[in-house]
């Protein structure tokens, strides 16, 4: 059997690494893993024109949209809050690209942390733009506990309270068309959403999975990917 084709999105950022320093397409190491690890095999997308993008998701299995900066305020109709990152328009304009062809042509998708949001803002929703508290230390993971929603997607993969490796200071407000919460934080915040039902599965977490050892979500995706 054939493993699924699992495309990526990636950072395109200034990057050094050996003698080398140059703008870069940029993917941490445990997103490949972790599909990998699960059973796929795993194909970065940097960004491209919108245009093409349902072309490449006819190409793939499935769609990761991975982590990264802030989405621009006004892909939900805000201003711009004074702690809100700056902008990675190419970014949003091809993940949200890749996720209308997703969503329409019922490929499986996983957002993960930036991934998650961009999910709710393709289908309609807002962005509480800070949470004071929730990035304690720049350039380090925290651990916190999310809790499932059971008779949801996620409570199915996951169905006890885990602690699991975060870093955001944002998240979901008004949630999207469809979409509903499958896990919460103790404080109340969502932590995962999912498009219920068994037409398409679509699914994301605040979390970063790819930095933790809990396979779980990624392989519920392989599982949806491999048909």
């Amino acid at each position: 059997m054939s493993k699924p084709l699992i495309g990526v999105t990636t950072y395109l950022d200034r990057a050094a690494w050996s003698v080398w320093e140059m703008h870069a397409a940029l993917l941490p190491a445990g997103y490949p893993r972790l599909v990998q690890e699960a059973g796929g095999i795993a194909a970065m997308l940097p960004p491209d024109e919108p245009s093409v993008a349902a072309a490449a998701v006819a190409r793939l299995d499935a769609l990761v949209v991975a982590g990264g900066a802030d989405v621009e305020p006004v892909r939900y109709g805000a201003e711009r809050d004074p702690r809100t990152g700056p902008p990675a328009r190419e970014r949003d304009a091809w993940e949200l690209a890749l996720l209308d062809a997703a969503l329409a042509a019922g490929t499986p998708v996983l957002g993960i942390c930036r991934g998650m949001q961009l999910l709710n803002v393709a289908l309609g929703g807002t962005l509480v733009q800070h949470l004071d508290g929730h990035v304690e230390e720049i350039g380090r993971f925290g651990l916190h506990t999310v809790k499932p929603v059971p008779g949801t997607r996620y409570g199915a993969l996951v169905p006890e309270a885990v602690d699991v490796p975060t870093y955001h200071h944002q998240a979901v407000d008004r949630l999207g068309r469809g979409l509903v919460p499958s896990a919460y934080a103790e404080d109340g915040t969502v932590e995962a959403v999912e498009l219920p039902g068994d037409d398409a599965w679509v699914l994301g977490v605040q979390w970063h999975p790819e930095m933790g050892e809990d396979p779980r979500v990624m392989a519920g995706l392989v599982r949806a990917a491999a048909g």
